[in-house]
């Protein structure tokens, strides 16, 4: 099965996107929007930037956990992973979202 993107409107009534791996597992989560065409961009820009790894940001959390964002051109953050308990579990998120991304199907659930 192929990646997919979920896009949702949240409690607060904001527009948000998560993209699917294929075996339905998250692997990559918006920010809330206000506006639903802003989200869409959002997925348009995820599917741009997936493919160039110097757009990932790898971080550590607080907690010692692993995380990475995927950030536009513009620096801009527009999408962010778990946490993922070792290095090499990140770094095998990044490569599903590469994988995944660039033809993912959306998903509407917003209608």
């Amino acid at each position: 099965m192929a990646g997919k993107f979920e896009l949702y409107t949240d409690n607060a009534g904001e527009f948000r996107f998560r993209l699917k791996a294929g075996n339905g597992e998250n692997i990559l989560a918006s920010e809330g929007y206000k506006q639903k065409a802003s989200a869409e961009n959002g997925i348009a820009s995820v599917k741009k930037n997936a493919s160039d790894d110097a757009r990932y940001e790898r971080k550590e959390t607080a907690a010692g956990k692993h995380m990475f964002n995927l950030k536009a051109t513009n620096g801009q953050v527009i999408g962010t992973s778990q946490s993922y308990a070792s290095a090499s579990g990140r770094d095998g998120g990044i490569e599903s979202v590469k994988k995944n991304a660039p033809d993912a199907a959306i998903d509407d659930q917003t209608a």
